[in-house]
């Protein structure tokens, strides 16, 4: 249940399902928003996030995926621990028999189970405790080796790590929107399954079979009943003390989650990016996204097509520069197809052309304190100041990692980035910096803002390597 709380809050976030690359407003299969997406005026991603109830979903309320996703993350160290825990013992007992089936006449005899419940005759029930009918059966079954392995490899095909270094992962569920639109139907299938299970637990005879699943014993005692029914309620508190604890110490959960995160993501940000797309693969929409900068500099500078604009490159450099857009044209040019994905769940495809940061890297000659290096924004953040983000020296220097100064083999226009963008195709959108006005090189994210490695992590508690 904290994983489906979580997961809803960051469906909020872009409430629209797909089974295409392109998000397109009006191709989604099913929407959790009543608006439709206006015509006559910019809308971005974000306009389009909606906020969740807390009595639904975690933590609820405002804008708040970063919280979310380290409540999803966390609560899978423990879904899969005691996952892993509970199959072993199926396999090192014989307890595994009360589940796989081992026969195909399994299949019918579920089969004419099944026509009892739906013509709302009970079948003739085996005890419980000892094994379960065939459609019970079939159901554990379908649970724990089918869906949640499912739930697994759907949840790592929305990977950017993953999607751009092994392109055919994702196509095994027809795409990372099918593989998201897989995602929640799964979801629906679990809550499906649970109050189907709890239904039946209750109508066939709650006290003898809480006796059954809390103390292990065949008998019509109350105490399986009160222990089960505590523990219930220490669930469903669970969840309000996880609400507190996510506007209470929502830098504790961050870091939690990072601490728990980084190794594994550590290994995710060691793929290069090898995504291989055509020209026709490139989406018809791509969703606009952030604010465009308020900054007077910035639009004086777009009133002019950015002609007068110079990149100042700087920090803990050899060579300080100052850039303007035809000289990053002379530079090392470099085109490349890419998926993007935002950490709001929409997706697109889209061609690029830059200039490689390692080819930036290679003009300054950064110093060998030099670990990170922050992109600085015209742009603010969501609930102000100026938008920057960083990353480790190492990502800038993977392939595909670009200034981009071209979208769809036109020149950046002002709403996706003008007059520069960051391209680093292995991590979610919200680290690849628009309207970019400097670069700075430093020794650590620490000495920035907030100390949370960007905007978006300092306000909102995002992940610092947003690799899934």
């Amino acid at each position: 249940m904290m994983l489906a709380r979580s997961g809803l809050s960051i469906l909020a976030d872009h409430p629209r399902l797909y089974w295409n690359h392109h998000c397109t407003p009006g191709s989604e299969w099913i929407r959790f928003t009543p608006i439709a997406v206006p015509k006559d005026r910019l809308w971005t991603a974000k306009d389009d996030a909606r906020f969740v109830s807390p009595l639904l979903a975690l933590p609820g309320y405002r804008h708040t995926i970063g919280m979310a996703r380290s409540w999803h993350f966390l609560s899978l160290y423990g879904f899969l621990i005691n996952g892993f825990i509970f199959v072993a013992m199926l396999f090192l007992t014989d307890q595994w028999l009360r589940l796989v089936p081992t026969s195909w006449e399994f299949f019918p005899n579920a089969w004419n189970t099944f026509v009892h419940y739906v013509t709302f005759h009970m079948p003739v029930e085996p005890n419980g405790f000892y094994y379960y009918n065939p459609l019970q059966q079939l159901a554990y079954f379908s649970v724990i080796f089918v869906m949640v392995p499912l739930s697994m490899l759907t949840g790592m095909a929305m990977s950017p790590a993953l999607d751009n270094r092994f392109t055919w992962f994702p196509k095994l569920f027809g795409g990372r929107q099918a593989a998201r639109s897989l995602h929640f139907l799964l979801l629906v299938g679990y809550i499906n399954f649970l109050v189907v299970h709890v239904s039946l637990v209750v109508v066939t005879g709650f006290a003898r079979n809480m006796n059954h699943i809390v103390l292990g014993t065949d008998n019509q005692s109350l105490t399986g009943m009160f222990i089960g029914v505590i523990a219930i309620g220490g669930v469903v508190a669970s969840w309000a003390l996880a609400h507190f604890i996510a506007w209470t110490f929502p830098r504790k959960v961050q870091h939690l989650h990072r601490f728990l995160a980084v190794p594994f993501l550590g290994v995710l940000n060691q793929f290069h990016p090898k995504e291989r797309y055509t020209k026709a693969d490139i989406s018809p929409f791509f969703w606009p996204n952030g604010k465009l900068p308020e900054s007077d500099e910035w639009k004086r500078q777009a009133e002019d097509g950015f002609k007068g604009f110079r990149l100042k490159v700087g920090g803990l450099v050899e060579e300080p520069v100052s850039l303007s857009l035809e000289d990053l044209r002379n530079l090392e040019r470099q085109e490349q197809i890419s998926l993007h994905h935002c950490i709001q769940g929409w997706s697109g495809i889209a061609h690029w052309a830059g200039v490689p940061m390692s080819k930036i890297v290679e003009l300054v000659k950064p110093r060998p304190e030099a670990k990170v290096v922050s992109f600085n924004s015209f742009g603010e953040g969501l609930y102000g100041g100026r938008y920057y983000d960083t990353q480790t020296l190492s990502n800038v220097l993977k392939s595909e990692c670009l200034l981009a100064y071209e979208m769809n083999y036109e020149p950046l226009t002002e709403i996706y980035g003008a007059p520069l963008r960051l391209r680093v195709e292995n991590q979610l959108g919200f680290k690849m910096v628009k309207w970019i006005e400097s670069i700075e090189f430093v020794e650590s994210e620490k000495s920035l803002g907030k100390g949370q490695g960007g905007k978006n992590e300092d306000d909102e508690y995002f992940d610092l390597l947003p690799n899934i």
